[in-house]
């Protein structure tokens, strides 16, 4: 066992009581608040090798933390929600001619659903976190720590601009206006949509779990669902990190895009703007954020305590 300096303990146990503390008060405990605390208390004084994989892992506690404490404030609370305008923008844009009048995909797809389709889409749409984190974990214990730090922090980043969007302009998913129609019933619970036909084949019932916990449902766009897996294949392409992953990466990334839509989750243009969020993301980070010169040092410092 390996003790850390003094400073790395305060700075540990100062984040972990602030995160809980803040957590209790404007959220609510959950049992996996507790748990994660003790985890990663846990792991940061055992050894040096679970230290050092502790602070690797900063960027990924960081976007739970602030998907978390999105219920502190509701974007609804800061800004109008867009119902109507978003879905009359979509059916401007990609609706579908049919006996009924014009669709928006959603719409379409809800009135075409196939069994195949039901359950690769929640295949698809189960990895939409777990295969960045592994790919991530991959990358570190192959030992890219570089490239694993770099995929991670901007993982973070594009989480960050898309939560700020969010409270720019709340948007409500497809789903919400076949429930409720046009007008936003605000606090109103999240809904699993088409993926309970998943839930439905499996008797799993994952997806009904995990949605009851939405922190937001006008969190629409951008589809940041869109997002992840695609950053994820931008750094293994980046770090060549070979056919099998970038192979997996693109179908997974495609088939979430398409899940994102056949289940009424968000609209076509949800999922472009979670994609070019992917991107800014990217840019930002490589060609703003590492041409100062701070910036790379703090990098190269991070890397190194990693390593």
């Amino acid at each position: 066992m390996t003790v850390p300096v003094k400073k790395e303990a305060c700075v540990c146990v100062a984040a972990l009581l602030v995160w809980l503390a803040v957590t209790a008060v404007g959220v609510g405990f959950r049992p996996e608040h507790p748990v994660m605390a003790l985890l990663i208390f846990v792991l940061f004084f055992i050894t040096a090798p679970t230290r050092r994989l502790v602070v690797a892992l900063v960027p990924f506690f960081l976007f739970g933390i602030s998907y978390d404490w999105m219920n502190l404030l509701p974007n609804y609370e800061v800004n109008p929600v867009d119902v109507r305008g978003l879905y009359e923008a979509e059916k401007a844009l990609f609706g579908i001619a049919g006996p009924a009048g014009v669709l928006t995909p959603n719409e379409f797809f809800a009135a075409h659903t196939s069994a195949l389709m039901d359950f690769f889409a929640g295949v698809f749409y189960l990895c939409w976190v777990p295969l960045p984190i592994i790919f991530g974990l991959w990358l570190y214990f192959t030992g890219r720590r570089g490239d694993y730090l770099r995929f991670a922090l901007v993982f973070l980043l594009v989480n960050l601009l898309g939560f700020a969007f969010y409270y720019v302009h709340p948007a409500a998913p497809p789903w919400y206006v076949a429930l409720h129609g046009f007008e936003p019933v605000l606090g109103t619970p999240g809904d699993v949509a088409g993926l309970g036909r998943f839930d439905e084949m499996t008797g799993l019932g994952i997806f009904n779990g995990l949605y009851v916990r939405n922190s937001n449902v006008f969190a629409a766009l951008p589809s940041l669902h869109s997002a992840y897996t695609l950053v994820a294949l931008i750094y293994a392409v980046r770090a060549r990190a070979g056919a099998p992953w970038i192979a997996t990466l693109a179908v997974v990334t495609l088939g979430i895009w398409f899940t994102a839509v056949y289940t009424s989750h968000h609209y076509i243009i949800d999922v472009l703007a979670g994609i070019t969020c992917a991107f800014a993301g990217f840019a930002i980070f490589e060609f703003v954020l590492m041409r100062i010169p701070a910036f790379r040092r703090f990098i190269a410092r991070y890397v190194a305590y990693i390593s």
